[in-house]
């Protein structure tokens, strides 16, 4: 028999005042609003002409701390500097790389006093994402023992370079390894960016003439693919015309149905996908597209509501107006940023509300190297998406992902056995990627994936300190 527990009605006791109960999450619409860049020192003069100009985005974006103090000139104290400094010395797997658009978005609040604007910045979530110092590292596992360059071990699967044949059906298309922005998460740091002192970064060597040619061969020949996503790195750094006539190539390939495009910039340079020449490409892509039948959608990529600015909305609309068909957000969970309902709710609603950016995935932060201090458990994401259901519609409420090594994308309810004392859960498989083929243990074998192990209790702690170094 099931139990029912009965409500308890204490109306009848007159010392008692019985009020309502509040909602965990209380939804209020709030206005987009684009921060005013004027408030840092080196911006004071710069025009919205200027501002809404992506190439003067480009060529001010924040590469080093010599030229962050520039711009923020004696709003930050030298103690972030420092601590900047030595995480880029020692800890950090991406270069620098702060389009101002981006760093717009970090301590909207902050005034002229030098102490206030420090914390403002040590707090901010998109500053510890998009700028990580190195007191935000976890001191004493910066790294889990089981962390990997190339976490998910995509190289491993390249069917040519740059194109990653993961899953029975889809194709990972790397056309460069540069990004307008830099992620301090980033899945790809071994190959995507500049190398850093701890990070000698691989290097794509083929022409990117070469490298689109044997991609496309690839799909002529292998029919069973007929979604691919264009990555990167950031499809934004593609010049334009080579972009177009690569996914126009796509479209020639009738066993071709779905392309993604993948990028940030969407969020962190959006002035990028506001140029007329880049709207009237898309146009003329989306239009080709739709007489094709196939579905061209963008994938972005924001992690916190305080990125989801007016131009970001203006940028999502402009590419469903000239026809994609969608445009939709993969962010990463990360403690400190996102890891609560509330920060993962408001952040969904300004997007799926404010700017017609459907919220798709959220993923686990991937186990790279001195990532721990960003890593969530499993368990805290299943109670993370426990969180979030019932109210946002259903289409537009994101799931969880865990991305398995050599499994791929699950649902984080979807482990199959989960010692939480040591943080290794198993996973299970329903398809061989391409270096499987010939192994008949694939779809038999149980993956792991481990938590961070600053979440698990003490005796897993103990267990991993004699055991994990």
């Amino acid at each position: 028999m099931t139990a029912i527990q009965e409500p308890v009605s204490r109306a009848a006791d007159a010392d008692v005042v019985v009020s309502p109960a509040e909602q965990p999450y209380n939804y209020v619409r709030n206005e987009l609003v684009e921060p005013d860049w004027r408030r840092f020192p080196g911006w004071k003069d710069v025009t919205e002409v200027q501002w809404r100009d992506a190439q003067w985005q480009r060529v001010n974006c924040v590469r080093n701390i010599k030229q962050l103090r520039k711009l923020m000139g004696d709003t930050l104290e030298d103690r972030f500097y420092e601590d900047l400094e030595a995480d880029q010395r020692d800890m950090a797997t991406m270069s620098m790389l702060l389009p101002p658009q981006m760093l717009n978005t970090m301590a909207t609040d902050s005034g002229t006093d030098a102490a206030a604007t420090t914390e403002a910045f040590y707090a901010d979530p998109i500053r510890r994402y998009m700028m990580p110092v190195k007191s935000d590292r976890d001191a004493e596992w910066p790294s889990h023992p089981h962390s990997e360059r190339d976490s998910l071990h995509e190289a491993e699967m390249w069917v040519a370079e740059g194109l990653t044949h993961r899953y029975p059906t889809k194709v990972l298309a790397e056309l460069l390894s540069t990004c307008p922005q830099y992620c301090g998460h980033c899945t790809r740091m071994d190959l995507v960016g500049n190398s850093t002192p701890l990070i000698d970064k691989h290097k794509l060597t083929l022409k990117p003439v070469d490298r689109q040619d044997a991609m496309i061969d690839y799909l002529k020949r292998t029919p069973g693919v007929r979604d691919v996503v264009v990555s990167g790195g950031d499809v934004a750094n593609v010049p334009w015309h080579q972009l177009e006539s690569f996914l126009m190539r796509l479209m020639d390939i009738e066993t071709v149905r779905d392309i993604r495009l993948a990028t940030k910039a969407l969020a962190g340079l959006p002035q990028h996908w506001l140029q007329p020449k880049v709207v009237e490409g898309l146009e003329r892509v989306a239009r080709t597209a739709h007489r094709r039948g196939v579905n061209l959608a963008i994938h972005t990529h924001v992690n916190h509501v305080q990125s989801v600015t007016p131009l970001v909305a203006e940028a999502a609309r402009t590419a469903l107006d000239v026809g994609v068909r969608d445009v939709r957000n993969q962010g990463v969970l990360m403690k400190g940023v996102n890891d609560t309902p509330e920060q993962l709710l408001d952040l969904c609603f300004a997007l799926q509300g404010e700017a017609n950016i459907l919220p798709y995935y959220f993923y686990m932060c991937d186990m790279i190297p001195n990532s721990e201090h960003w890593r969530v458990s499993v368990h805290e994401a299943q109670e993370l998406q426990h969180g979030i259901m019932g109210y946002l519609p259903g289409y537009a409420t994101p799931r969880i992902i865990c991305d398995v090594p050599y499994v791929g994308k699950r649902w984080v309810h979807q482990l199959a056995e989960y010692d939480r004392e040591k943080g290794i859960s198993y996973w299970t498989k329903n398809y061989r990627t391409g270096i499987e083929l010939e192994d008949p243990e694939a779809l038999l074998r149980r993956y792991p994936y481990y938590d961070p192990i600053a979440t698990l209790p003490e005796a897993g702690r103990e267990w991993w300190a004699a055991n994990g170094k």
